[in-house]
């Protein structure tokens, strides 16, 4: 069965930095584009970066673009989210995302606070 597990978030103080990790399993990796969102609390789930299957080519949420670096390493199933220079406003959870015929597959989230 689809599994996405998510690592790497923690509390962070304003312009530091986290790498959150996924790693995936029971479907072919290679073959899929993968996402990150995030969902603040009282807020709805957004998407925040999406890696293609095909070359890798990337898109952002124009909320992160120039500080978020989503990357994959089909060897070892898993995506990442680099994230530098963060804001108070990155807090949330971020959430591991894959599509597969139509049915979207989540992990549990992993918890990113930003705040001094």
């Amino acid at each position: 069965q689809v599994q996405l597990v998510e690592s790497g978030g923690g509390l962070v103080q304003p312009g530091g930095s986290l790498t959150l990790s996924c790693a995936a399993s029971g479907f072919t990796f290679s073959g899929y584009s993968m996402k990150w969102y995030r969902q603040a609390p009282g807020k709805e789930r957004e998407l925040v970066a999406v890696i293609s299957s095909v070359d890798g080519t990337t898109t952002y949420a124009d909320s992160i673009k120039g500080r978020f670096t989503i990357s994959r390493d089909n060897a070892k199933n898993t995506v990442f989210l680099q994230m530098n220079s963060l804001k108070s406003e990155d807090t949330a959870v971020y959430y591991c995302n894959i599509r597969i015929r139509g049915r979207n597959y989540w992990g549990q989230g992993t918890q990113v606070t930003v705040s001094s």
